[in-house]
């Protein structure tokens, strides 16, 4: 019975859907997490009547047909690149995003992974650094005789040194955009790489023609909305249930063709 496996297939869907949400509520409170979002695709679909062929009684064209379903699957897990809160954090070292972009990091491989997460530090060489230590390129060292670091909307890294009046440009962050950001393969830790899918990295200064400004001294919290997560996983786990009732009605009709043999 073909009801069966229909409804496994819609039990299976459903199941990542919930994992997906599962993985969006989780990290709420990530910071520069983007939402994600689980989009579904029909499967074969068994043709009982044609449509468009030729009747055998009359040879007149059908204009319908019989075409039943063979269930869903997982087309895609897509990312939702939306502009997430800004929060103030008071830490000089911390920046945000306002509008498109992803920082840069030099991953020990030597590849070079992006991200929205700003949340940023001084290594020991008084190099800007992620939170797990990799160099935000183009990599830039704040001297150590500093007493201020300002960084302007266009990323330009301005340090007041001990005896000097005007500040120091010590560095230029740069930006980089994609033609397909949901091409990006996420690895975690709050990185992604980039692939085929996603075009080659375009570089730019924050503030420039389709790039974003960067505001230091915040970070950009998740896009989740946690209310309309809450609603998705109810209706995922209706739809379930639906079809865990679908599974039992195509049982129950087995058992009683059963009896009648």
């Amino acid at each position: 019975m073909r009801s069966l496996h229909i409804a496994g297939t819609g039990m299976m869907a459903q199941q990542t859907n919930v994992e997906v949400i599962s993985n969006n509520i989780a990290n709420m409170s990530t910071t520069g997490y983007k939402r994600r979002r689980a989009e579904f695709q029909d499967l074969l679909y068994q043709n009982l009547r044609r449509v468009g062929s030729q009747s055998a009684d009359t040879g007149s064209v059908l204009p319908s047909g019989a075409q039943v379903g063979l269930g869903v699957k997982t087309g895609a897990v897509y990312r939702i690149s939306e502009q997430g809160s800004l929060s103030q954090t008071g830490n000089r070292f911390d920046i945000a995003i306002r509008g498109n972009g992803y920082f840069q990091v030099q991953l020990p491989t030597g590849e070079t992974a992006y991200s929205r997460d700003g949340t940023f530090a001084l290594s020991p060489e008084g190099v800007l650094v992620t939170a797990d230590g990799f160099v935000v390129q183009p990599g830039i060292t704040i001297p150590a005789n500093a007493t201020d670091v300002t960084i302007n909307a266009t990323g330009e890294v301005l340090a007041k040194i001990d005896g000097q009046i005007a500040p120091q440009n010590v560095g230029q962050i740069q930006l980089a955009i994609f033609a397909n950001e949901g091409g990006l393969e996420a690895i975690g830790d709050n990185l992604l790489l980039a692939t085929p899918g996603s075009g080659d990295p375009q570089q730019g200064a924050p503030g420039a023609p389709g790039y974003g400004q960067v505001l230091q001294g915040f970070v950009e919290t998740s896009n989740v909305n946690v209310v309309q997560e809450i609603t998705n996983l109810i209706t995922a786990q209706r739809a379930y249930e639906m079809n865990s009732r679908v599974i039992s009605a195509s049982d129950e009709m087995l058992s009683t063709l059963s009896r009648l043999r």
